[in-house]
């Protein structure tokens, strides 16, 4: 008899552990159709989107608001770069978004300039106001052979 109560009680433990584990993945993991996702997603498109990598900060004003989640080419043969935008942030039709760096040699961003549009985007748009990385390494070199002008 005691060894079938210590069996019940395993079991038990077992099933509850599974499902914290299973309702503590879920929140983690954002699972929109759950729990309501609390980040959108835009796109934007550049001519060069160099030093830019997945997992780069997306920020306004210094501050983070979001993420790039994805970097591929779109129809054009442009670089696409997938932004995650916590949903607080309302993006006006004139936003510019610029890749910068973080110091002289650091990490490479995207940073948001904010319009004044009364126009919002929304999940799935297109930001087509970019500025494009700069290229170090070629401006170098045109300095250095001369060619800048």
């Amino acid at each position: 008899m005691k060894r079938n109560n210590v069996e019940i009680m395993v079991g038990v433990f077992l099933v509850l552990g599974f499902f914290s584990f299973a309702w503590l993945a879920m929140q983690l993991g954002e699972v929109p159709w759950l729990t309501g996702s609390s980040t959108y997603k835009v796109f934007a498109d550049f001519d060069n989107i160099s030093g830019v990598k997945a997992g780069a900060e997306v920020q306004i004003a210094g501050v983070t608001v979001g993420s790039v989640i994805n970097l591929s080419l779109n129809e054009y043969d442009q670089a696409r770069a997938e932004l995650q935008i916590n949903k607080s942030i309302k993006l006006p039709k004139d936003t510019i978004a610029s890749v910068k760096s973080q110091g002289i040699i650091g990490d490479k961003l995207i940073q948001l300039t904010i319009g004044g549009d009364e126009e919002f985007y929304t999940a799935g748009e297109v930001i087509f106001d970019t500025e494009s990385s700069v290229d170090l390494e070629s401006l170098i070199s045109k300095f250095a052979f001369g060619s800048v002008k």
